[in-house]
């Protein structure tokens, strides 16, 4: 090379250049974002030192116990401005506001309110010795508290309030569609057959199935779910149905079942207009099933069906196997809410399963058979369990691996899903244990 040669400036090919310039629009988007977010808050404190300052005017006090009520009421008014203008101005969301971000901005509050509530309590009580002008006093203590309030407020609207929802993936149906060939049972037991020459054979069992698979909005994931199901069913027994339940779904869930009902006959489709909630798509499939044991997935893909495989040995045994989710793939307050869940029912009915709502059981037929199920949203689970075990039913719990989500949006964190599970259980459970009584009374 010689020397003298200027070295040329590396041109950047035009996927790298698209790449490096959305990376850089992203970096100014965030950066954006976050003056927007620091303007909102200075407006935010300006109201809430305000609001506390007229309230120090009009009511002076040096109690810290009243620092803390005219603190909360300031913090609030705060609040109620940083809503407006952080949905609409800093993060842009343009829709309408759901009762799921009221709650989410309301609980970031709360927890906001009490770190500033500790911190303007702590500073104060230690300041409250060494200053002796009332307005000073107070107005520090709340500088204090601000700094921390910002940093748990900032991070709890950015990543979960006013989260951005998960983008839809577009499909394209008559695609999704085609990928379903028409198959006997025979063409599968045959092409798996051959596969199993060479990777050994997998466990069998002599008992005949019916899958429930629920599913409300489900377009992205079904076909691929309702395929890996019935291919692997193929080659485990020799007598199952699927019954997909079409919870009122919006997309084209129903239209694509639809063809793959007409490719797989071992498939069955039970199709909610409207949507009647998770609870009752199950109900509609265990009503319908016809075989010696009934197993229920989810059709969103966090579930891998030969988990199932290891299942059949148990029910020998027991009269249930339940599935524990391991290494959950949802997020921090999904999981949080699961284990409060968890233990209300614990305490309610005194179950005491590992994972409550796994959406992985395999149960002897028999109980559906003889049990009317009464409940209809996010109870169902807990109401099988308790009657199950009320009855004398054995079970037993087994890990079985977690999925992220292929598609669709998770709908057990609705206000209104939370709200009918609520009222469901102290409903219900003030019925049953009532039942309990008169049938204890009655042997007696």
């Amino acid at each position: 090379m010689n020397m003298s040669e200027t070295p040329t400036a590396v041109e950047l090919q035009p996927p790298l250049q698209k790449e490096v310039t959305r990376q850089g629009d992203r970096s100014n988007a965030v950066v954006w974002q976050f003056v927007r977010f620091g303007m909102v808050g200075i407006l935010n404190t300006l109201i809430d030192v305000l609001a506390l300052n007229i309230l120090l005017w009009q009511f002076p006090t040096h109690n810290a116990n009243l620092l803390l009520i005219y603190n909360s009421l300031a913090y609030t008014l705060g609040a109620l401005n940083s809503f407006c203008l952080n949905k609409y101005w800093t993060f842009k969301r343009k829709r309408s506001t759901t009762g799921g971000e009221v709650v989410r901005f309301a609980i970031i509050n709360v927890i906001g309110i009490a770190c500033n509530d500790i911190t303007i309590w702590v500073v104060a009580r230690i300041l409250h010795p060494l200053i002796s002008s009332n307005i000073l006093w107070a107005n520090i203590s709340k500088l204090s508290a601000i700094s921390v309030t910002l940093l748990v407020s900032y991070f709890g609207m950015r990543l979960w309030v006013f989260a951005n929802a998960p983008q839809k993936r577009q499909k394209n149906i008559s695609a999704e569609v085609n990928t379903v060939e028409p198959q006997t049972i025979e063409e599968i037991r045959e092409m798996i057959q051959q596969k199993s020459e060479t990777n050994g054979l997998l466990v069998r069992t002599t008992y005949s199935l019916s899958v429930i698979l629920p599913a409300h909005n489900e377009e992205v994931a079904i076909a691929s779910t309702v395929q890996e199901v019935v291919t692997a069913l193929a080659d485990w027994l020799e007598d199952f149905e699927v019954i997909v339940v079409n919870d009122g779904s919006k997309d084209q869930t129903k239209a694509l079942v639809e063809e793959i009902v007409t490719a797989y006959p071992c498939v069955r489709l039970i199709n909610h207009p409207e949507n009647q909630g998770y609870g009752a798509a199950l109900v509609s499939g265990f009503e319908s099933i016809s075989k010696e044991l009934a197993f229920f997935m989810d059709s969103d893909g966090q579930f891998d069906i030969h988990d199932l495989e290891r299942f059949f040995p148990l029910i020998d045994e027991y009269d249930a196997v339940l599935g524990y989710r391991i290494d959950r793939q949802d997020t921090r307050m999904r999981k949080l809410n699961a284990w409060g869940w968890k233990m209300l029912v614990r305490l309610v009915f005194g179950l005491r399963v590992r994972d409550v709502d796994c959406a992985f059981k395999l149960y002897r037929s028999k109980f559906f058979y003889e049990h009317r199920l009464e409940t209809r949203g996010a109870m169902i689970n807990t109401e099988i369990l308790y009657k199950f075990t009320r009855e004398g039913y054995t079970y037993t719990q087994i890990g079985v691996h977690h999925l992220p989500r292929r598609g669709g949006r998770a709908t057990g964190a609705k206000l209104s899903v939370i709200t009918r599970a609520f009222r469901e259980l102290f409903v219900f459970a003030r019925k049953w244990h009532r039942e309990e009584q008169e049938a204890t009374k009655q042997k007696q």
